[in-house]
């Protein structure tokens, strides 16, 4: 009995891996498409492999262009990894975090071009937009791009923001910033 509880457990874990690991891919897949500007890579997605008797994977990251398959390791540029990047944690919260109410990012628009950053404050528009509703929600994106930060600002999402500053002291302040129209 035991056997087959485990067989059908194995089973059970195989089939919830690859059914979350498709909505992941899935998700990375539409956010890419919406944000990414250039047309060198039309999507990325994580491919896993199971490695040994033990039920672990390997992941790694693949870009796909024209219905080719390669690893984006080594070749792509600072900002598309970042992109990348966010992307991928963005899919990863929608995937197993459904109802969280914070999301944080951490200068989000290093090394990415004047497009695909405006590209990512639109992404994120929609996101605030479309957990409105959630009563708990918060974005924190911590960044030294003020263009960026105005950009996902909008009044409509929002009436502030608050900026973080040194004064002559050297002493952190907080000042409450009015989002601009």
């Amino acid at each position: 009995d035991i056997d087959n509880y485990v067989k059908a457990l194995k089973k059970a874990l195989i089939t919830f891996h690859n059914r979350k690991m498709a909505n992941i891919n899935k998700t990375i897949k539409e956010l890419w498409q919406k944000t990414y500007r250039n047309s060198d890579i039309d999507y990325i997605q994580i491919k896993y492999e199971e490695s040994g008797s033990r039920g672990s994977h390997n992941y790694r990251v693949q870009m796909i262009s024209g219905g080719t398959k390669l690893d984006m390791r080594g070749r792509c540029s600072a900002g598309q990894r970042v992109l990348a990047s966010i992307i991928i944690r963005l899919a990863l919260a929608e995937t197993f975090c459904i109802d969280c109410g914070i999301l944080a990012l951490d200068e989000p628009t290093t090394n990415l071009d004047e497009e695909n950053s405006r590209s990512l404050a639109v992404m994120l528009q929609q996101i605030i937009k479309d957990r409105s509703a959630q009563s708990n929600f918060q974005l924190i994106v911590i960044t030294h791009d003020e263009k960026f930060a105005q950009m996902i600002g909008r009044r409509q999402f929002c009436s502030h923001y608050w900026y973080v500053h040194k004064d002559e002291n050297q002493h952190t302040k907080l000042l409450m910033q009015e989002v601009q129209d």
